[in-house]
């Protein structure tokens, strides 16, 4: 039996990563009627309705009632009095929890729902919003492989979901995939303008710069098994261009620059889990 057939899936809170999940789902063949979403803001609401046909309420509780599944995509510092006023829904056989917000640890999430309740961090990136998303997830050993199955087949509607072993590596996919795609946009970013300064357009600097950007990506996709420093070698002739520019950035220490920024991503991930768990 297909997962989808007997998935019914409770979302709380209507942004723009709920949306991209919502899409992804029902283009993987579960049925909007399964799905029922949870916010206070009406119009985003009405639009969930209007655009993807599926339940909507402003009340949480009817969300999560009998709901096999309830995704928890709310700001991270209102999640803990929204978990906690969610415990009257989850009865004798709760619903498995899948948070998708940044910075909550699984101590905490459990400690908001109540004992016997299966928890699930993701944490998904903003590519998820078009079906090209990466997401890690992480769940500890209460939460049995039919739930991890169930995370996994809900995670990769939106892409690629990988599973992490310990939940500090989380840190690191928010410092590699979560926030990985801003380090992207400002190196092509940073190219059009050293362009723009030596005398080219902004409009065809920008243009450019863009389109190298979406089709390195692209052409990373078409790998079944991507080998990044394969694929890099392979644009790189010896004596060339793009051998000048590689070595101007190993000159300047590139890699070191790249360690200390993940290294401060994924500490300041740490420092959120701490500030947002007190709740």
């Amino acid at each position: 039996m297909d997962t989808f057939d007997t998935l019914t899936l409770g979302l709380i809170g209507s942004g723009n990563m709920g949306r991209g999940l919502i899409g992804g789902l029902i283009a993987r063949g579960l049925a909007p009627s399964r799905i029922t979403v949870s916010d206070l803001n009406t119009e985003a609401l009405a639009a969930m309705a209007r655009d993807f046909g599926v339940n909507t309420t402003t009340d949480n509780l009817q969300a999560a009632r009998g709901a096999s599944v309830v995704v928890l995509a709310v700001k991270p510092q209102q999640m803990g009095p929204v978990v906690e006023a969610l415990r009257p829904a989850f009865g004798p056989q709760p619903p498995l929890l899948l948070s998708v917000a940044a910075g909550l640890r699984i101590d905490d999430l459990r400690r908001w729902a109540g004992d016997g309740v299966g928890v699930v961090r993701s944490m998904p990136n903003r590519p998820a919003l078009i079906g090209a998303g990466a997401s890690g997830l992480y769940a500890d050993s209460s939460v049995s492989s039919a739930q991890r199955e169930l995370a996994t087949a809900v995670m990769q509607a939106t892409g690629v979901a990988v599973w992490v072993e310990r939940e500090e590596e989380l840190d690191w996919v928010t410092a590699l995939s979560g926030s990985g795609p801003a380090y992207f946009f400002l190196l092509a970013e940073l190219m059009a303008q050293a362009a723009v300064a030596r005398g080219m357009s902004a409009d065809t600097a920008q243009l450019l710069a863009a389109q190298t950007l979406a089709g390195a990506g692209q052409l990373v996709a078409a790998e079944l098994s991507p080998d990044l420093a394969r694929m890099r070698a392979e644009v790189t002739s010896k004596g060339g261009t793009t051998e000048a520019a590689l070595r101007q950035f190993a000159e300047l220490h590139l890699d070191k620059t790249v360690a200390a920024a993940m290294d401060a991503a994924a500490r300041r991930s740490g420092e959120l889990a701490d500030l947002f768990g007190k709740g």
